[in-house]
Formats: structure tokens, sequence, C-alpha cells
């Protein structure tokens, strides 16, 4: 299992896997854009869905450990990392 970090923008024209980025503290995270709206869980369901559909993994294997308010999430994904960034790369 591994812990992905990612950043969340809702309302987005172009749903999508963005780019690596690293934070002021030199932590990476994913870019990600989702067009749900941040209301009622819609746009974690839309990102779960997104994450599930990219790494080619159950929808119920994925599961937000932090920040489920929080553009800032950290994502349980049932990957090693090497693997995870492979998938996310094609």
């Amino acid at each position: 299992m591994c812990l992905l970090t990612v950043r969340v923008t809702t309302r987005s024209a172009k749903p999508g896997i963005g780019e690596w980025k690293v934070d002021p503290g030199d932590r990476p995270y994913l870019e990600v854009r989702v067009s749900a709206a941040p209301a009622d869980g819609a746009a974690n369901e839309a990102l779960v869905k997104l994450l599930a559909k990219t790494l080619d993994v159950p929808r119920g294997s994925i599961l937000i450990h932090s920040g489920e308010t929080s553009r800032l999430k950290r994502i349980d994904v049932p990957l090693d990392e090497a693997e995870m960034r492979a998938r996310l790369s094609r």
C-alpha cells in the first residue's frame, strides 16, 4: 500500500490527472482535476473514481486517508510507489 498526496481542483472543465508538483516543504503531490463540485462528497467520489480508473484498481481499494474537506488529500492506494507512478504516467 502506498500513500499518495494529491491537490484537487474542483469544477474543472477538463477533468484528469495533472503533473507532479512540489510544495514549499519539498513534498511531492499530484495535481488532479475533477468536474464535480465540492459539495456532499461529490468531488471526493469523482476523485476516487478517476484514480481507480487511471490506476486500474477497484474503487473500493482507494481510500481517502486524510483531507476529506481539503484540497490537499492523502490517498491510500493498493500499489507500491513504483507501480503507482508507472500506471499514472501511461
